[in-house]
Formats: C-alpha cells, sequence, structure tokens
C-alpha cells in the first residue's frame, strides 16, 4: 500500500482550495460520479422493459437477454459507484491528514505566551473531532453533489421524457422538503456551536483529572470532582441531543413530505394506463424513477443541515489553517567561540503586566559555570526562561554579537539546550529519551550524568522502556536522563533549571566536577536554590525579593552580600548536620 503524501496547500482558510489541491482525485470523482449517476436510470429503464416483456409474451430468448441487460446494467452502474466512492475516501483521507498536519504545525509554531493562553481541551477537540467533522461534511457534499444532484436532474429529465404534465405536479412537494430545512439552518448552527464548546470543555477537565488524579486521591476530592464531571457530561450529553435531534429526527419529516407527489403519480399514471397512453413496465419504471428522486431530494435536505454542523467545525480550525513553511534546518552553528553578552534585560509573561525580572545585565564565556539563585519566587526560572528567546524581551540578549530575536527556531536549537524544573520524559527507550531520534554515542554523557552505573543494573540497559510504558524511575534517574538529553550535543549554551533537586550531593559534585572537565566549549548557566556547589563555579547571579541583582565570584558576593552569606553558611551547616547523622 502507498504511504500518502501530504502536500502543501496554499490559501488553505479557502476550503475551495482543498478540492484544487487533488486535481486528479478529483477528476476521477467527477468522471466516476457522472457516468454513474447517468446511467443509473437505466436500471429502473430496463425494469420496466422485463416487466412489460413477461407481460406481453415475449419469447424466452427476448425476456433473457432483457434480464441479463438489466443485470449488467445493475452491476456496471455498481462498479462505476465504487471507484466513485473510492476516489470520494481518498479525498477525504487526504484533505483530513493535510487539516491534521497544517494545525500541528500551527500548534508546534505558537510562541510559548499564546500557547499559554490556549486550552489544552480545546485544541485538543479542534484538532481531532472537528477536523473529523469538517471532513465528513466535506466527504458527504462532495458525495451527495453526484448521488444527490447529477443524480436528481437525470431522473427529472428522464420523467419529463415520460410525461411533462405528472413530473411537474408530482415535484411540487420536494422544493417545499428542502426550504423546511433551510429554515432550520440557523437553529442547527446555534445548537451544534454549543455542543462543539462543551465538547471542549470537557476536553480540557478530562486533561485536568489525568494530569491531577494522585492529587485529587490524596486530598479525597475523587468523589466530589467525579461528581462534577457527571454533571458536565449529563451538560454535554443534552447540548449533543439537540444539536443532533433536528438533524435526524426531521429525515422522515422530509422524505414524507418529499413523497407526497407519489399521490399525483399514482392517480395520473394509473389513468394514463388504462387509456393506453403507459404500459405497465412504463408505469413501474415511472414510479420507480419518482421514488428515488423523492429519497434522494429528502436526503438533500438532511444534507443542508449535516453541513451546517461540518460549518461549526470550520470556523473552528479555520485560524488554525495556515501555511507553513519550514526554515533551513541545515544551517552551521559556528561553535569556536562562545561569548553571552546580556544587557538591561527585564521579563514577563503577559505584555503590560509587571515585570518579574528587571535590568539584568551579565556575560558569559565558553568553559564558564554562572549559577542563579535568589530567594523563593525571586525570578530564577524566569531568568532562564528568557534567555531561550521564546518569549518576547525587553533589552538585550546578543550571543556571539547577534541578537537571540534574530535567530531562527533551528538556529536556536542548535545554539541553546535547555533543561526545565521539571524532567520531562517520552514512554519510550532510554537511548531515544536521550538521541531524541539521532543515531549518537551516549555513553559518555551517560558517564558525565553519572547514569552509567543505573543503567548496569537494568537488564535492557539504554533500551529500557521508561515513561508511562516502561519502568518507573526515581525522581533523580529521571532528573539525570534528562541532564543527559540537554547535554549530549554540547551546545554552545546550557542552560540547567535546578537539575539537582532529586539528586543527593555526592552526585551532584561528581557531576559538576564532570561538567568542569568535558564542557569546556560550551557556557553552562545553573539556576539553583542549593549553594554547596556554588563555590566551585565561575560566576554567581543572586536574584533579590526586591528584584535588585548582585553579580560575582563566590568569594566577592560572601564578602559584599549578607543574604547569599547567610544562605550559603546556613545550608553548609544543615549539610554538616546532615553528615553527622
Amino acid at each position: 500500500m502507498s504511504k500518502l503524501k501530504i502536500q502543501p496547500i496554499k490559501q488553505p482558510d479557502k476550503i475551495i482550495n482543498y478540492w484544487k489541491k487533488e486535481k486528479f482525485v478529483v477528476a476521477c470523482i467527477v468522471i466516476f460520479g457522472l457516468l454513474c449517476n447517468t446511467t443509473v436510470i437505466l436500471g429502473p429503464i430496463y425494469q420496466g422493459k422485463l416487466i412489460d416483456s413477461i407481460v406481453k409474451g415475449y419469447t424466452l430468448s427476448s425476456v433473457i437477454i432483457i434480464a441479463v441487460t438489466y443485470v449488467g446494467l445493475i452491476g456496471t452502474i455498481q462498479f462505476l459507484r465504487y471507484f466513485k466512492r473510492f476516489y470520494i475516501r481518498r479525498f477525504a483521507n487526504s484533505t483530513s491528514a493535510t487539516m491534521r498536519l497544517m494545525i500541528y504545525n500551527n500548534i508546534m509554531h505558537k510562541s510559548i505566551s499564546e500557547l499559554n493562553n490556549e486550552n489544552t481541551g480545546n485544541l485538543m477537540t479542534r484538532a481531532i473531532s472537528d477536523v473529523d467533522l469538517c471532513v465528513e461534511g466535506m466527504r458527504k457534499f462532495t458525495t451527495e453533489v453526484f448521488d444527490t444532484g447529477v443524480l436528481m436532474v437525470s431522473y427529472l429529465i428522464s420523467m419529463i421524457v415520460y410525461d411533462v404534465k405528472i413530473t411537474i405536479l408530482s415535484i411540487l412537494f420536494i422544493p417545499i422538503a428542502m426550504l423546511f430545512a433551510k429554515k432550520l439552518k440557523s437553529v442547527i448552527y446555534k445548537y451544534s456551536s454549543a455542543f462543539r464548546e462543551k465538547s471542549s470543555e470537557v476536553a480540557q477537565i478530562t486533561y485536568d483529572a489525568i494530569e491531577n488524579s494522585m492529587l485529587y486521591r490524596v486530598t479525597g476530592m475523587e468523589s466530589q470532582n467525579r461528581e462534577k464531571y457527571n454533571k458536565h457530561l449529563e451538560d454535554l450529553q443534552n447540548k449533543a441531543i439537540k444539536a443532533n435531534i433536528l438533524e435526524n429526527s426531521m429525515q422522515p419529516i422530509y422524505h414524507v413530505i418529499a413523497m407526497l407527489g407519489i399521490i399525483m403519480v399514482i392517480y395520473l399514471g394509473g389513468k394514463k394506463v388504462i387509456n393506453g397512453g403507459w404500459s405497465l413496465g412504463q408505469f413501474s419504471t415511472y414510479i420507480a424513477m419518482f421514488t428515488a428522486m423523492a429519497v434522494k431530494a429528502s436526503k438533500a435536505a438532511k444534507l443542508f443541515n449535516s453541513v451546517q454542523k461540518s460549518q461549526v467545525s470550520w470556523k473552528r480550525i479555520k485560524p488554525y489553517l495556515t501555511e507553513y513553511e519550514s526554515k533551513d534546518d541545515t544551517v552551521k552553528i559556528n561553535k569556536k567561540d562562545t561569548v553571552l553578552s546580556v544587557e538591561n534585560l527585564s521579563f514577563s509573561y503577559e505584555e503590560g503586566k509587571e515585570n518579574i525580572i528587571e535590568n539584568i545585565t551579565f556575560e558569559g564565556k565558553k568553559g564558564e559555570i554562572i549559577g542563579v539563585t535568589g530567594s523563593i519566587a525571586s525570578g530564577k526560572s524566569t531568568l532562564a526562561l528568557s534567555l531561550l528567546g521564546l518569549y518576547p524581551y525587553e533589552g538585550s540578549i546578543k550571543i556571539d554579537g547577534k541578537e537571540l530575536k534574530d535567530y531562527s527556531e533551528y538556529e536556536g536549537s542548535q545554539v541553546i539546550s535547555y533543561l526545565g524544573h521539571k524532567p520531562q520524559l517520552f514512554s519510550d527507550t532510554i537511548y531515544n529519551n536521550i538521541a531524541l531520534g539521532e543515531k549518537q554515542d551516549i555513553k559518555s554523557v551517560l558517564k558525565d550524568v553519572c547514569f552509567d552505573i543505573d543503567l548496569k543494573a537494568m537488564s535492557k540497559g539504554k533500551d529500557t522502556l521508561v515513561g508511562n510504558s516502561g519502568i518507573k524511575l526515581s525522581g533523580g534517574q529521571q532528573a539525570r536522563i534528562a541532564l543527559a538529553r540537554a547535554l549530549l550535543n554540547k551546545n554552545k549554551i546550557i542552560i540547567l533549571d535546578d537539575p539537582f533537586s532529586a539528586v543527593d550531593m555526592k552526585t551532584e559534585e561528581k557531576i559538576i566536577e564532570n561538567l568542569r572537565s568535558n564542557y569546556k566549549e560550551s557556557l553552562i548557566i545553573l539556576v539553583s536554590h542549593r549553594l554547596s556547589i556554588f563555590s566551585k563555579i565561575n560566576k554567581i547571579i543572586l536574584l533579590n525579593s526586591d528584584k535588585t541583582v548582585e553579580y560575582g565570584t563566590h568569594n566577592e558576593l560572601m564578602k559584599k552580600s549578607n543574604v547569599y552569606k547567610t544562605i550559603f553558611n546556613l545550608q553548609c551547616t544543615e549539610g554538616r548536620g546532615n553528615d553527622g547523622k
């Protein structure tokens, strides 16, 4: 089976372009759709001929010929229908994949501040169920253009050929059914919108429940939250009923309205048979064509309602359907020199809000380890994040003389590696968690983070599965695997946010020594609240709760900063006390 190739699309916010993109597939749909739905009228015609041949006493050979022709026509029509539906499904699959990829790219390339303002459940609902509903609407529309539109025209022309008067009188009720469906347009749209919004809300609540399941259990909130969740599910169910009931329950009504014309067909057609104007076979043919057209008309009315539902989903995903041009991922980064220059850096997560850090100025170069510490909520992690350039910042952050804002996303990923204070592991092997899909030797970096001994105790070594589908690791093991990932490529700048919080002090000292010895081409910025190792690093940034900043070596800060001296001495005293236990 050939793999589905996803091609880019221009102006993806215009729905007509999805058909333009699939020119060959659409051409096949048109060809097989026209052939199938214009030849389908031959079925009732030859059915009538077969009836007449039997009623009028044709020879057996003539009846057999007509019967074989009839069966052959039915087989050919079904053969054409198969290819029409095959290409329509192919169009739907391709469109679904294209939309999903664009939404994925849109989400992955939003700024961090934009993502923080997004509702996770809403994003999941848009990327999954809204795409499905939208594509399903497009598929139904494409199908019914031929199965209803072309077919109705074919039947209508054939019926007019049989009798103009009966045809005009019998189809008067069909537009009424369609008009009735159109009148329900705004109601169905309103109910569908409410249902989609509630679906997003329930998805978010479900996501939060999974994320915080342990917290709910240990605090005794599980039953309380389950009751709230049930109420949300009931509300979702009620909105789903309102969204679907009009579309589905109205189908029989549309069908009855469209079929009212059968009264005219039976009355006027019957008179024509009695008067000799039609044979019994022709009467049977006309009834079959009218019935088929009326059924299609009622389905067309339902299609209008289905399109309203898909339009709700289209409007929800439309803002996420944007073209994404991949940047040059082959840029070579000069690793000879590393100079980080930060001047008057100020930062806030939201524009217009009070700055969390202000007027920070410092420099660093390769081979140095710069420590960042301070009181609780002084902005240590914020400073680390601001140095990634993922959020807008004030002031200047230059790497080798080039402003961080001017680096592309790819260039930034090749210059800076980052480890957050929460180690994130995938449900995959230890090797893949560190190498991230690249073929690299991870032995040295495992030794640098003191994980080589742990690995020997695992039967599958680096191929050991971790995460949800694998073994459970201790907090320290998780932290060191995540640290190994950040260190692997020895980027120019390595930012580590509290990497040793779950690691014992002896292991921490060994890792720091390995960093000093083996990463002399990198500048390491180490955020930590534990100061025991700060006497062994090059420079220290001390962030105070009043947003003032003190900068210097360990010895300098011990002399000029009472805050730093007090914290350091207190931690060293506690450390000696613990050693003595």
